[in-house]
């Protein structure tokens, strides 16, 4: 079996959110959804930025690391936007990693930003609209592009899907896309189905 854990986006843990991790779920995989809000869900982008950081970055990791000790070590990381600092975090820095699938965000793998190298073996598929504003013109998907050189296309892949949607993959948003979600979870399951 797979164990697969999900980091909600900067809005929190949505009904949208847990239903594309109802629909990751594949044979043999156990989608987690941790709240690292505490059951609190924003409206907008400006809200959710308030309340991650009243929260702060310090207790969200904490959070993140206690839904972690409760799991299985050889995990696969999922994250969705803001989710992705964390997912990249855990699966480049914590043992037994299994792969990573990082929606709408990618944080580069050398430079200052960087968790470190990404670990051999490890798998990972990024997926993100080719003109959202923050996936496509503030560098994530130039981070995307940099972890497939570095690592290979054995290992990464990079997935694009055209709209300006951010948050395409939460059917609770107006963002929504079904059509580009539907290939998401098409590729995310092939990818969980080589895993297991």
């Amino acid at each position: 079996m797979t164990d697969v854990v999900l980091f909600h986006h900067v809005l929190g843990l949505t009904e949208g959110v847990r239903a594309f991790a109802e629909r990751l779920a594949v044979d043999g995989c156990v989608v987690h959804t941790p709240d690292l809000y505490g059951g609190q869900v924003a409206s907008s982008f400006e809200e959710g930025f308030a309340i991650n950081g009243e929260i702060g970055d310090d207790a969200i990791r904490d959070r993140a690391e206690r839904t972690l000790a409760d799991l299985p070590k050889n995990l696969v990381y999922a994250g969705m936007s803001l989710g992705v600092m964390s997912t990249q975090l855990f699966a480049q820095t914590r043992a037994n990693a299994r792969g990573a699938l990082l929606y709408e965000a990618c944080v580069p793998v050398v430079g200052e930003r960087a968790f470190g190298p990404w670990p051999r073996g490890v798998g990972v598929q990024i997926h993100g609209m080719d003109d959202d504003e923050f996936f496509a013109h503030e560098g994530d998907l130039d981070a995307a592009r940099q972890l497939v050189d570095t690592v290979g296309a054995d290992t990464a892949e990079v997935f694009t899907y055209p709209g300006n949607n951010h948050l395409f993959l939460d059917n609770s948003l107006t963002s929504y896309d079904p059509v580009a979600t539907d290939l998401v979870v098409e590729r995310s399951r092939a990818f969980l189905h080589r895993i297991v």
